[in-house]
């Protein structure tokens, strides 16, 4: 299976992504977020640093939660820019 190259939207929007859960998690340590989320540390690694930008939305979820996030907090900070053009459905 060929995954289609990934556009320069979703991956500043990873970034974006990257960026608020690092934030969020402040001074712990991304084994301890990580496994309150019920992930690997390398797996939140890869979302912070943007090499994982499109997580699905269970690891998402998880992450809110164990960050204590609102998917709306996420969706606000992580939202296309504003002109972007929206991905094709």
């Amino acid at each position: 299976m060929v995954r289609t190259p990934l556009t320069p939207e979703e991956r500043r929007r990873g970034e974006r992504l990257g960026a608020l859960l690092r934030e969020a998690r402040g001074g712990r340590s991304m084994v301890e977020i990580a496994a309150g989320a019920g992930i690997s540390a390398e797996t939140l690694r890869k979302i912070e640093t943007g090499r994982a930008p499109t997580p699905a939305f269970f690891t998402v979820a998880a992450l809110a939660g164990a960050l204590g996030l609102s998917l709306d907090d996420i969706l606000a900070r992580c939202a296309p820019e504003p002109g972007a053009v929206p991905l094709a459905g």
